[in-house]
């Protein structure tokens, strides 16, 4: 079985996460999604919630069981579209070897 690649060409994705993080997504979409999910835990970008539905802090997964989070205090969110676009544009880089920065948004 032939592993998903992401096309780092292929925007429609990275818009559509950006319009909704959250929710039902296409089915490329949810392969991209499932490609970033999946994989090695250790160094994997996650968010942290500090305060319930008003402040989440960048965090990165340890890779054993029990050890802590890495948390990065410098990178806060108010906004969980803002964190959910954050992480999503870290895995994208991560998987295509390229940085995330749809054209529209280079105001």
């Amino acid at each position: 079985m032939a592993r998903f690649k992401i096309d780092p060409d292929d925007l429609a994705v990275a818009r559509e996460f950006r319009r909704q993080p959250v929710g039902y997504h296409s089915k490329n979409l949810q392969a991209v999604l499932n490609l970033f999910r999946g994989g090695p835990v250790e160094g994997k970008w996650v968010l942290v919630c500090r305060k319930p539905w008003r402040e989440w802090v960048l965090a990165q997964l340890p890779g054993k069981r029990g050890a802590p989070l890495v948390l990065h205090e410098d990178v806060v969110f108010t906004d969980w579209n803002e964190a959910e676009w954050n992480v999503f544009r870290r895995r994208w880089q991560e998987h295509t070897g390229r940085a995330l920065t749809l054209p529209e948004e280079k105001r």
